[in-house]
This record gives C-alpha cells, structure tokens and sequence, in this order.
C-alpha cells in the first residue's frame, strides 16, 4: 500500500500555510464532505488566575480558525471541536472556549463545542482485555482530524499526535495510563488512536517547547506545519524536527511494534521543507543530580538535607501539573540551613527510603503506595488528585519547612513575563478576529 506523504511549510500567513500544507500532503482526500468531523486540539491546561503563557503548549486559535475555514470553503458542514482539558483545571471547557475565540467558530461556521469532561464516555475494551473509557463524541465521530503542538513531554520525551488523543480519555482512564510495568504509560497512550478514525494530523509548530508539556517549559517561534494523512508518519517527522530519531522515542517504537511501521524516517515520503533544515535538538527533560536527591538547580543553591526522588512515568498528569509548582514551595522553605533530612516520593511504585526523618507522600497514589512502609518514621502526607499547592505550603509548615507561596506567584509571573520582550511571541495567536 502506497504511504501517505508527509508535509512540511514554513509558514508566512498561516490561512494560505495550511492550504499548501494540506495540498502537498493530499490531506483532505480521506474525508467525505458529509462527514462528522472532530477536530481535536490540545488545550492540556488553562488558566484564568494567574499568568498563563501558552506558547509550545496550547494548539494556537491561528491554526485551529484556518482549518476550519478551509474545511468549510471546502463544503464540510459537520464540524465539532472537541477536548477534555486536565480535570484539575477549575475553568470548564466552554470558558476556555471562549477565551481561544472558538465561539466565534461557532457563530461563523456552525461549528459545534464539546467538552469531553462533561459530556459521556463508553469503555472500550482492546483483544487483550485492555480497556478505556473513551469520549463519546470521539467515537462517534466519522472523521478526526488531530491538531496536537510541536512539543516535547518530560516522561515521552515528545508529545504529538498520537499522545494528543489521550484527551479523548476521561480522568480514570488518564490515570490508569500512568500503570507500571506492561500497563506503563509509553505503552498504553499509543493504544488510543487504534479505537478511533483519525484521518488527518495537523502539527501546529507555529510555537515549540523544550521540557515541555507545560508552561514551566521554555518556548521558541518555530513558524512549522507538519501535517500528513498517516499519523505515525506525522508524528515520526514531528520527533525528528525536535531532534529525536524514532528508535529514540520508546512510544514511537512499541506503535511501530504493533502494526508493522518503518522506523526509518527514509522510508516515508517527506514533501516541502526537508527535515534537516529545522532540526534542532529540543531538550526534554528536566536536569536532575545522578544521586536522584533533586534537581540540579538545587544542588547548585547548596540546598542539603533534602532528596526528591525524580518523577517516573507513573506520575499521572495532574500531579505532573504541581511537581514543580512543589518544587518551587520547597526552594523558598530553603533558608540557609539544611532541611530536617526529609525524602519526597511521588507516584505509583516509588517507596520511602530507610534513613530518613521524614518522609513527604505527594499526591494520592505516593500516599496509599506507601500506608505500610516500614521504612518510614514521620509520614508527610500530601493527599490529593493532585495535591492543592496552599494545603501542600500548610502541610510543610506543620513539621518545620515554612514556604513562600509568593515564591510561587512570582514564578508564574516571570514564566509570562520572560516572553513580552520579543515581538515573536503574540498572545493573538490563540484569539480569533
């Protein structure tokens, strides 16, 4: 069977981007004009308290608006964009809507809004008896054209189309994504997709993201659209521009496993720009020291008497989200003098250590993990999906460790404040005129 090809533009005016992007790639061949077409972006997170950049992070209105015009030039009448933002996010989906110009979709086009995390999901089981609940909408949809960022992930090293899809899923099903051993999660998100019609992915690289999927990442104007009419090939392109050949992204590799792919980017045919030209490697992860005590920004404050075991892949989304939000609350606890010889633990199979004082439990699965662990002397529990970072401030102060939540605050306002002095970085991106 002959392979779908991959686009590639550099893009000037994003309307008329696409349009070639989607011409070079034939990325409207698979879709019939009477289709139900789901459009699914990525909104991971939104936030209306505080300073909120979603550069790298958040598929931009830019991109979303162009498709959607372009698919009703065409003649698409049935459309639905569609997302289940992280359940922790106290904005609902149709605020966030609003707030990325979406409405404005609907009022021009008809376009319909679904907001996965309150609408119905079904289980769906795999021949293995592997199951997830997916959104309703999703599954009922006859076409979906996938519009993830070009980013990388912190566990899965990147983050495009085929781990976009895990927002179809609703929270209990996001979670148990985060398994261990076979039910890993570079195991199980790649699953997603086999249950559902993607007939398109659309990469928004107009933004990138290194230690992404978050704002705590650090953003760059790339002005790329990858798009292509078989998602793994997308998404082999997409790891390749981030600077990761595909036997390098472990997801990648076991998709590849089960249904027969190349993992040779030589084997697919790449139209427009070549991949070289914007090759950049983005980095990933987070540094941390090779003792597993904590992160290297701490070492170098001189900060002793504390050893935060770094994240697994078991740390499910919503205690991703407030890792380093903790982190921060712990650095401003840090005084001068070493902490009271305290461990963090965190997700589904990380136990307490023997030898230490105190042992802090973060987030709700770290806590039951470890409710026997006799190597524990004074427990810090941080119960929570994830764990509110005020009642974390509170819990630390109780035995001794007083942080600035304040620290925080200025956190978030210097991650938003750092791009306001290039021109590049528009917050229009992601409003629609």
């Amino acid at each position: 069977m002959e392979k779908a090809p991959v686009s590639i533009v550099k893009v000037n005016d994003v309307y008329q981007s696409l349009q070639k992007s989607l011409k070079l790639c034939d990325g409207l061949s698979g879709l019939n004009i009477n289709d139900r077409i789901l459009i699914k972006p990525n909104i991971v997170s939104w936030d209306f308290e505080m300073p909120f950049p979603p550069y790298g992070v958040v598929t931009t209105s830019l991109v979303v608006s162009a498709l959607v015009r372009i698919l009703a030039e065409h003649g698409f009448k049935d459309l639905t964009i569609g997302e289940g933002p992280l359940p922790n996010v106290k904005a609902k989906g149709e605020v966030i809507y609003e707030a990325l110009g979406y409405k404005r979709l609907q009022e021009r086009y008809g376009v319909k809004l679904v907001d996965f995390n309150v609408e119905k999901f079904e289980t769906v089981e795999y021949e293995d008896g592997f199951k997830l609940d997916i959104a309703k909408a999703a599954l009922e949809a006859e076409k979906i054209i996938n519009v993830p960022v070009l980013k990388t992930h912190s566990q899965a090293k990147v983050s495009l189309g085929i781990k976009n899809l895990k927002g179809c899923l609703n929270k209990k099903s996001k979670q148990a994504c985060h398994g261990i051993g076979e039910n890993d999660l570079l195991r199980t998100f790649p699953r997603i997709i086999e249950k559902l019609p993607v007939a398109l992915t659309i990469i928004d690289g107009l933004y990138t993201l290194e230690k992404g999927p978050g704002p705590t990442g650090k953003a760059f104007r790339k002005d790329l659209l990858i798009a292509s009419r078989d998602s793994f090939a997308c998404d082999l392109v997409g790891a390749a521009i981030l600077g990761y050949p595909g036997n390098e992204v472990e997801h990648l590799t076991n998709y590849a496993k089960r249904h027969g792919y190349s993992m040779a980017l030589a084997d697919y045919e790449v139209k427009g720009e070549r991949v070289s030209e914007h090759q950049k490697l983005t980095i990933y992860d987070w540094g941390w020291t090779a003792d597993d005590t904590g992160p290297t920004g701490f070492k170098k404050r001189g900060i002793t008497g504390l050893a935060i075991r770094k994240y697994d892949n078991s740390l499910c989304t919503g205690c991703s989200v407030q890792f380093n939000p903790m982190l921060i609350l712990f650095g401003s606890a840090y005084k001068g003098q070493p902490f009271p010889n305290v461990e963090v633990v965190s997700g589904k199979q990380q136990l307490a250590s023997a030898g230490f004082n105190k042992s802090v439990l973060f987030g709700k699965c770290a806590c039951h993990n470890n409710k026997d662990n006799l190597n524990i002397k004074k427990p810090i529990y941080l119960w929570g999906c994830p764990p509110d970072l005020g009642m974390i401030a509170e819990e630390l102060a109780k035995e001794g460790m007083e942080c600035d939540y304040q620290e925080y605050v200025r956190f978030r306002n210097y991650l938003f404040d750092r791009y306001k002095i290039d021109e590049n970085f528009r917050l229009n991106d992601w409003t629609i005129e």
